[in-house]
């Protein structure tokens, strides 16, 4: 699977835990920044990664700031991502199986590393159920397509 990480400054530490930790689970890991902990804005290096996802040159993403809020907000403002604030394996679970999200997004200042990444863990090995959840996730493209579901 191909994975693209990203974070801004209170995402890097945990960005430098969990990418290579991805990679050694056997997945192809691309980083779009930040590349310390100088202070810089999340919109850019989650909008990068959630257009990655979207535009399907990677399966999935790993966004990472402060709270996560933030980089899951602005995922989710890209056609085709469906971003998931997980603070569990159990959330990033139900939200794979269920809503076939393709977007993680962490908490670097909640979050220690293994949490981290047992969540991360539990999100890419997880597969879309389909079914009843697929008119679902088609009703999500309809409204934002700016539609009604």
């Amino acid at each position: 699977m191909k994975v693209v990480v990203g974070s801004d400054h209170a995402g890097y530490l945990l960005k430098q835990e969990i990418a290579p930790r991805i990679a050694a689970w056997g997945h192809e890991v691309f980083d779009v920044g930040t590349d310390s902990e100088d202070s810089t804005d999340y919109p850019r290096y989650a909008a990068a990664a959630a257009r990655m996802v979207s535009s399907g040159e990677v399966d999935r993403a790993v966004v990472i700031c402060g709270s996560g809020v933030g980089v899951c907000i602005v995922a989710n403002k890209i056609d085709g991502v469906r971003a998931v604030n997980a603070h569990d394996t159990e959330e990033a679970m139900i939200s794979r199986h269920h809503n076939d999200t393709n977007v993680l997004a962490l908490a670097g200042r909640r979050l220690n590393r293994n949490s981290a990444a047992a969540i991360v863990e539990r999100f890419l090995e997880t597969d879309f159920e389909g079914g009843r959840h697929e008119a679902r996730i088609a009703q999500i493209g309809e409204v934002e397509q700016g539609g009604q579901p």
